[in-house]
């Protein structure tokens, strides 16, 4: 039996959805509900999602499966206690490119320097859309928004490019304007051994009328099968591109054991703590001789 088809589309659809009408949210919803349905061994009992606050941040109310809805740019770090705990789940943390990257943007740093095994999934709209329309880490220079009337005088935050530099293991880039790549993306990041960050670009409908579903489908190109995502200065090139973005997996390594594998307590079984059979008379006597 396939426990698989539990994260059924049919489920919470009539739900009131607070995104706008034609959000990109609605397309990575659906594409991560497919994708999750499509991997073995995987049901709402093993698997947890987790964010932090924004309009891609109400992600996890439309799944009926384990998850954590956090405070601003914390998702990172409850999604590494949550893995570190239980290295038996599959963890998702999954927002907004502001909750990700500019509220917890130290928390992404540090959470590629532990290669903690979680997939990091970044809605990307280029603008924050709850607190209608501001400026975000990854707003393209020049743009105006009701804060910044004269436009935008920073250069955006390029996520892909950082966290290659900083050690992380597999860091890709889907679009809603292309299911197929990003939903293929999202499978290779959840069976990846180590931390995996999936940047998805996806259109504010409201606040930016810019970074369009044309712009995307534009300003992007699929990467060929004949690129080689383990050749770490040509990710770093790719990265660094700035008039076209490519989708798909940008660089990979497994040489980088991840987080719970380099944990003593893991050395010789998986299962979690509080599962373990206690000795009392072990701790007792660790208690006594601190006495």
């Amino acid at each position: 039996m396939n426990e698989t088809k539990t994260f059924s589309l049919d489920y919470e659809d009539n739900l009131d959805i607070a995104w706008c009408p034609g959000c990109g949210n609605f397309g990575i919803l659906n594409l991560l509900k497919k994708t999750l349905e499509e991997i073995e061994n995987l049901n709402p009992e093993n698997f947890v999602l987790v964010s932090g606050i924004g309009q891609a941040a109400k992600i996890p109310h439309y799944f009926k499966t384990n998850f954590f809805n956090g405070l601003h740019g914390r998702a990172l770090p409850a999604a590494t206690a949550i893995k570190a705990t239980r290295p038996d789940l599959t963890v998702i943390a999954e927002s907004g490119e502001g909750d990700m990257y500019g509220e917890g943007g130290n928390h992404f740093i540090h959470t590629i320097r532990r290669n903690i095994n979680i997939t990091n999934i970044v809605h990307d709209n280029m603008i924050y859309g709850l607190t209608k329309g501001q400026a975000s880490p990854t707003t393209q220079t020049g743009m105006t928004t009701p804060v910044q009337v004269n436009g935008v005088i920073l250069k955006p935050f390029n996520p892909i490019a950082v966290a290659i530099a900083t050690g992380a293991t597999f860091v890709a880039r889907g679009s809603v304007t292309d299911p197929k790549t990003t939903t293929e993306i999202i499978k290779e990041a959840i069976k990846h051994p180590g931390y995996a960050l999936v940047d998805i670009y996806q259109p504010c409908v409201t606040f930016n009328k810019i970074n369009t579903f044309k712009w995307f489908k534009d300003h992007t190109y699929k990467l060929d099968e004949k690129y080689d995502y383990t050749n770490k200065e040509e990710a770093i090139k790719l990265a660094l591109k700035e008039d076209e973005f490519p989708l798909g997996i940008i660089y990979k390594n497994t040489e980088r054991k991840p987080f719970d594998e380099q944990l003593s307590i893991y050395k010789n079984t998986k299962e979690p703590l509080y599962k373990r059979q206690r000795n009392l008379k072990r701790i007792e006597e660790f208690i006594n001789s601190k006495k």
